[in-house]
């Protein structure tokens, strides 16, 4: 999602020789072949914003693999950049690397300062793992690589998967199946409570250009709306998008997660860029994306 809307970005604004790869042709967990492909193509800038995501439960079920396989691509991918003189990398992390219970908005810097979340924990360290060798290569080499952390992401492309996706892709594909099979009722997991901000994967796709142009630092750039909902709010939102009428309900029984992730976004906002896309426009573009990609809805 998060690639191919980088591409988009980049042909916008009128990038051409662009390199790309699909997870086919370049596996990143191989470090040989990364280093080939390096070697080959010294590319001189790198956005490096392919990762294995998911939601609560494929994070949770999958715990070791989600660790192991982000370390890994993300290691790879950088150290190979460095070996090959790029001249900038942008490492893409996620706001679930700053503490469960974190001063809000959290600033960038309340990185490391207490607890993780459980529920993510693997691939939060992971994230920061990349973000702290794109840290340690600029402090020891000298390099300019830098890192931003996203907001929860929507749009084109997204993982529509019943269970293994985020919450607003899940909600987008369940309410619509609910509708289609004249379904009455509709339950969510969790209570509803819990607060989160979501960005529009375009708007993160310009600001992540935006900031390989025109920012340097050690320090990472958060990258979202500084606006928030609950989920209850957002699943009422994504049924009147998609036209869902009947009765939402909760499984308290199943976890929350963090109870509230709001970015600082001043830092973004005082280099001069700001978001776009409102939550309900995107929503409606994420959905038209579901109904016109056979493949998304089948994941």
């Amino acid at each position: 999602m998060v690639g191919s809307a980088i591409v988009r970005e980049l042909k916008r604004q009128g990038y051409t020789n662009i390199i790309t790869r699909t997870h086919k042709e370049l596996d990143l967990c191989r470090q040989e072949i990364v280093e080939q492909f390096f070697a080959e193509e010294k590319p001189e800038y790198v956005f490096m914003s392919a990762a294995k995501v998911g939601g609560i439960i494929a994070n949770q079920s999958a715990l070791a693999d989600f660790m192991y396989e982000n370390i890994i691509m993300e290691m790879n991918v950088i150290h190979a950049a460095w070996q090959n003189s790029c001249k900038k990398l942008e490492f893409l992390g996620s706001s679930c690397i700053y503490p469960r219970i974190a001063p809000q908005p959290m600033k960038e810097n309340c990185l490391l300062t207490s607890e993780l979340e459980k529920t993510n924990e693997a691939y939060a360290l992971a994230k920061i793992s990349g973000l702290k060798y794109c840290e340690f290569l600029n402090k020891q080499y000298g390099t300019d690589y830098i890192s931003v952390m996203p907001a929860n992401l929507y749009g084109p492309n997204d993982n529509y998967h019943p269970t293994h996706s985020h919450v607003l892709p899940a909600l987008i594909r369940r309410f619509h199946e609910a509708k289609v099979a004249g379904l009455t009722e509709v339950t969510c997991w969790g209570d509803g409570s819990p607060l989160r901000e979501f960005l529009y994967v375009d708007d993160l796709a310009n600001l992540c250009v935006f900031l390989m142009n025109n920012y340097s630092g050690n320090d990472v750039v958060n990258a979202g709306t500084g606006k928030e909902l609950t989920i209850k709010e957002l699943a009422g939102l994504v049924a009147e998008v998609v036209g869902y009428e009947g009765v939402i309900l909760w499984d308290v029984n199943k976890p929350n997660g963090t109870p509230r992730k709001l970015l600082d976004v001043s830092k973004s906002a005082a280099l001069g860029w700001r978001y776009k896309v409102e939550l309900e426009e995107g929503i409606r573009l994420s959905y038209e994306d579901f109904l016109h990609n056979p493949m998304r809805a089948e994941r």
